[in-house]
């Protein structure tokens, strides 16, 4: 997932010449996406790891996912009211500071695992994670609209798309190597001592790259208005909501999948094995924003935008395949699957013709019934249906900020910041599912998201016609 603003600051069209320098900066904030990528779905590790070592029951463990995306939203009820009060912060400090100011706390959070092995206690470890998502959402709030303004607006939500591809990319992979390190190479109380050590001092290694790397620098005159402002329009609250329900749907789903596959009548696997397969979710995300930075481009021949969009889906599921096959060497066959669900998502794509609601409202259709078969099936057919949900989550962040501030003129900067609130949905509902999973048993408990898809459903079909002149 991704968040920020797709404005635009008021500074004169690049053109082809500096677009091109613009080529640099671009391959550093995706290192910078697939990083946060690659640690935000090391919690779905964390969840079975710290359910086992505490010996939690679903609810509890999902407080993982509360402390963390709960760190989005008290951030940025805060940044909300410094913007309000004194002016956009980012705008003062600029992208690039806010950037490595957002990378220096995450690694405080992500360093602050060594001494919690030692304190051993739940309570510490969330607070780590509570930290550490309180650097993600510096750094989102920075590096999203600085992506979009590395170039023409027209090709903005290509260039956020493809960023998001790279997020997507750490997303496929955590899973893996996380699994390995945290389930049999540092197996124990210990595990994620070292494995979180590393990855503070990548992100510290990064913010110094970031320092000395040539950034282009912009500035933001817009200032937030006061007063209601944005929430007077019905599209931003209720696209609020669906952001709410996004993220939460998304997040709860990939924070079960390692105990779902563990289910006997499921497949029965075992907690390292389970993660490869849980990259499979996340890696449809990564096929489904790199075809989707595709078919949103300035590109107008449709057989061109087809064939790029099929060598993309065809790329990022090697990478996914490469990445399961070296760490155990998993069959080819076995993934095979996922590309029937690369091909459902590219009629879809041709069918929402790039509108923005259409699209939402069939990829949330086909994702609640995926959904119905994950509750009521067995096998193979429940296994792969619940997979193929990550590749329909690929565009709804996107679709969802794009329709949310439509029209909202000088209110855009205030409603992003509402919007990037709503990223809530990832601290609440992944508890309430886990609730369900503690009393009427993992299988039923995929009904939470359910109704979450069932809202992004309404609000692509309807919803975000609600608009306030």
């Amino acid at each position: 997932m991704a968040i920020g603003t797709i404005k635009t600051p008021p500074t004169p069209a690049a053109s082809e010449g500096a677009q091109k320098d613009y080529t640099p900066a671009l391959v550093t904030l995706t290192t910078l996406f697939f990083m946060w990528g690659f640690m935000t779905v090391m919690n779905d590790i964390l969840i079975p790891h710290l359910r086992n070592i505490f010996e939690l029951d679903f609810f509890r463990s999902m407080l993982i996912q509360t402390a963390f995306f709960g760190a989005y939203f008290v951030g940025s009820v805060v940044y909300f009211i410094i913007s309000f009060k004194s002016g956009d912060p980012i705008n003062k400090i600029g992208y690039k500071n806010g950037i490595i100011l957002g990378l220096l706390i995450s690694a405080i959070g992500s360093a602050m695992f060594y001494p919690a092995t030692y304190i051993n206690a739940y309570g510490f470890y969330l607070f780590a994670l509570f930290v550490l998502g309180l650097g993600f959402t510096v750094l989102q709030i920075a590096a999203n609209p600085y992506v979009a303004i590395l170039g023409s607006p027209q090709t903005a939500s290509s260039r956020l798309n493809l960023a998001q591809g790279f997020n997507s990319l750490g997303t496929t992979l955590g899973p893996i190597i996380g699994g390995v390190l945290i389930f049999k190479f540092f197996a124990g109380p210990d595990a994620v001592k070292v494995p979180y050590l590393m990855m503070a001092a990548m992100l510290v290694l990064l913010a110094v790259v970031i320092k000395f790397a040539k950034l282009p620098e912009f500035t933001n005159e817009e200032t937030i208005e006061r007063g209601r402002g944005a929430l007077k329009f019905p599209n931003l609250t209720l696209g609020m909501i669906a952001i709410f329900m996004y993220v939460g749907g998304e997040v709860s789903i990939g924070s079960i999948l390692v105990n779902y596959f563990g289910l006997a009548h499921i497949a029965g696997m075992e907690e390292h094995v389970a993660s490869g397969y849980l990259s499979l979710y996340w890696g449809g995300l990564m096929i489904g924003r790199f075809s989707g930075a595709i078919y949103l481009s300035e590109i107008n021949q449709q057989t061109k935008k087809i064939g790029l969009m099929t060598l993309a889906a065809l790329s990022a599921f090697g990478v996914i395949y490469l990445a399961n096959y070296l760490k155990g060497g998993m069959p080819l066959v076995e993934i095979l699957p996922l590309l029937l669900f690369v091909a459902i998502a590219f009629v879809l794509f041709i069918v929402g013709r790039s509108i923005a609601s259409r699209t939402l409202y069939l990829f949330a259709l086909l994702s609640i019934g995926l959904l119905l078969i994950t509750i009521f099936g067995s096998g193979p057919l429940a296994f792969w249906s619940v997979i193929g949900i990550g590749l329909f989550n690929s565009i709804m962040w996107s679709n969802i900020f794009t329709l949310a501030i439509d029209g909202l003129g000088k209110y855009t900067s205030q409603g992003s910041s509402l919007l990037v609130m709503m990223i809530l949905g990832g601290a609440i509902v992944p508890p309430v599912q886990g609730i369900l999973a503690d009393y009427l048993g993992i299988q039923l408990s995929f009904i939470v998201p359910v109704f979450c898809y069932l809202y992004i459903f309404y609000y692509g079909f309807s919803g975000y016609k609600s608009t306030s002149k």
